[in-house]
């Protein structure tokens, strides 16, 4: 059973093969309470992208359920194979002239850092989005705050953020949206590459079309 997954088998994904530099990988674990702490308070459990695109597949949720239920039950073994799989890909990226890009939160929030992770890789470059907006990552791992309307307090800490702010709008996106530009996050998904101090503005996709709690911006 493989962590992670190459940029090409999903369809976000597949946008990074137009910066040749990169080759990203992602894991996906499921969105459980403990693995995405903020999730009730954020509102973001009913549209969560878990079951996005071919997330909604049975196949495809027995196999998050797998690593998840591994991560939980044998952290230790389940991060050794982590490293193993980092040290593969960073050697492999080295010898085709590439950089390599992961993504370790594809559906989940674990702050990675306090399992030393990025530490250990100081010249891969680790990125994910976040609803835990006080996290303090080293250089090389990127945050994007994931921004909700859904709870007021929590809205509240993440317009206070030095990092940029990623939001789901449902029809189409604002020039500026919370004091900041609005880029367009559905190009790519690098978001390390992202100029700093904008909101990434992102479409909803799956069940976050029918939201209702507020995660979903409706201009």
């Amino acid at each position: 059973m493989k962590l992670l997954a190459h940029q090409s088998t999903n369809a976000k994904g597949k946008k990074n093969a137009q910066f040749d530099k990169y080759d990203s990988h992602i894991m996906y674990l499921l969105p459980t309470l403990d693995l995405c702490p903020m999730s009730d308070l954020a509102g973001c459990r009913e549209a969560c992208l878990n079951t996005a695109g071919r997330g909604a597949m049975n196949s495809v949720q027995q196999a998050r359920l797998r690593k998840t239920e591994y991560f939980q039950n044998s952290p230790d073994k389940f991060i050794e194979q982590l490293h193993d799989e980092l040290h593969k890909i960073n050697k492999r990226c080295y010898k085709q002239g590439k950089s390599p890009a992961i993504r370790l939160n594809g559906t989940s929030d674990i702050p990675w850092e306090l399992y030393g992770v990025p530490q250990a890789f100081p010249d891969i470059q680790f990125y994910d989005y976040t609803k835990l907006p006080t996290r303090r990552t080293p250089d090389n791992y990127h945050l994007t705050v994931s921004y909700s309307g859904a709870n007021s307090k929590y809205a509240s800490k993440v317009r206070k953020t030095t990092h940029n702010i990623a939001a789901v709008f449902r029809h189409t996106l604002p020039l500026y949206y919370l004091g900041r530009e609005v880029i367009d996050g559905d190009k790519h998904d690098l978001r390390f590459l992202d100029k700093q101090n904008v909101v990434v503005g992102l479409l909803a996709k799956g069940k976050a079309k029918q939201d209702a709690t507020g995660f979903v911006i409706d201009l």
